[in-house]
């Protein structure tokens, strides 16, 4: 008993003797207060600037966004403007090619037609070597002049249309046709006065032809003529031709008019 009271005192005197411990764990439980009280004030810095730098990081990734967005717009108009003027440089390519296709073949219808010319020309040049050739050996009846390759004979008296034809062809011959310009000027040079030619529009009022059933196609016909006598009936119906011999022209009369003629014939 006495010995463990003895203990006991003891500790008691050791307790209060020796407050170090206490002192010391009261210390270092403040130093870690203020360790936990740092971290915590660290990590709320940091969490404000990560906070910060989250919203910076929002604005600019929402502007970037929009500027890649914007971007992306202009990429899609601009292959759509290429695929645009790719087709339209398509299209003109074919264009291009259709034009040097059809080029090509005008060139060759021009080449030939080249050719064609100058046979053609060739062909006239002997022709008219041979019209020549033929005129030297051609012979006409007496009182017969030679024009290219037919004679002529301008007759002594005058007559009615009708008469004028009967006469031609007795002689193996009938009124002259006219058709080409040089025969025209040699009429002209040939008869002095009006004088009939065998053009008419007997059968059908206005279509004309001559004596051979050919068409009108050569034309020397005055001003406002054929006119049929303008309705006039001093005149009556004008159906037959002859050269003027005030103008070398072509004038419509009557049929019964009295006038010389000109005959042709190829011999």
């Amino acid at each position: 008993m006495y010995a463990m009271e003895a203990i006991y005192n003891n500790i008691e005197c050791v307790k209060l003797d020796n407050p170090t411990p206490s002192t010391n764990y009261t210390g270092q439980r403040s130093s870690k207060k203020n360790f936990y009280l740092g971290v915590i004030l660290s990590l709320g810095v940091l969490t404000v600037f990560l906070l910060i730098g989250i919203i910076t990081f929002s604005f600019f990734y929402h502007n970037l966004a929009g500027h890649v967005s914007a971007e992306a717009e202009k990429r899609d108009l601009l292959n759509k403007n290429i695929f645009e003027l790719s087709n339209q440089l398509s299209s003109m390519t074919e264009e291009r090619d259709f034009v040097n296709k059809n080029f090509s073949a005008l060139s060759n219808q021009l080449s030939s037609m080249t050719e064609e010319r100058d046979l053609l020309s060739k062909k006239t040049e002997e022709l008219k070597k041979l019209l020549c050739f033929y005129n030297q050996i051609i012979q006409c009846p007496a009182g017969w002049s030679n024009f290219s390759y037919s004679c002529y004979l301008l007759s002594g008296s005058s007559g009615s249309w009708d008469a004028a034809r009967r006469d031609c062809r007795d002689r193996g011959a009938d009124l002259v046709v006219i058709d080409c310009t040089k025969e025209q000027e040699y009429l002209t040079r040939l008869t002095k006065t009006s004088t009939w030619i065998g053009l008419h529009d007997i059968e059908e009022e206005g279509k004309w032809k001559w004596v051979d059933g050919t068409p009108l196609n050569l034309k020397y016909w005055a001003d406002d003529q054929p006119d049929n006598g303008s309705g006039d009936p001093r005149w009556g119906e004008e159906d037959c031709a002859h050269i003027r011999a005030s103008d070398s022209t072509w004038n419509d009369v009557s049929c019964r008019d009295f006038l010389p003629w000109v005959c042709e014939k190829i011999p």
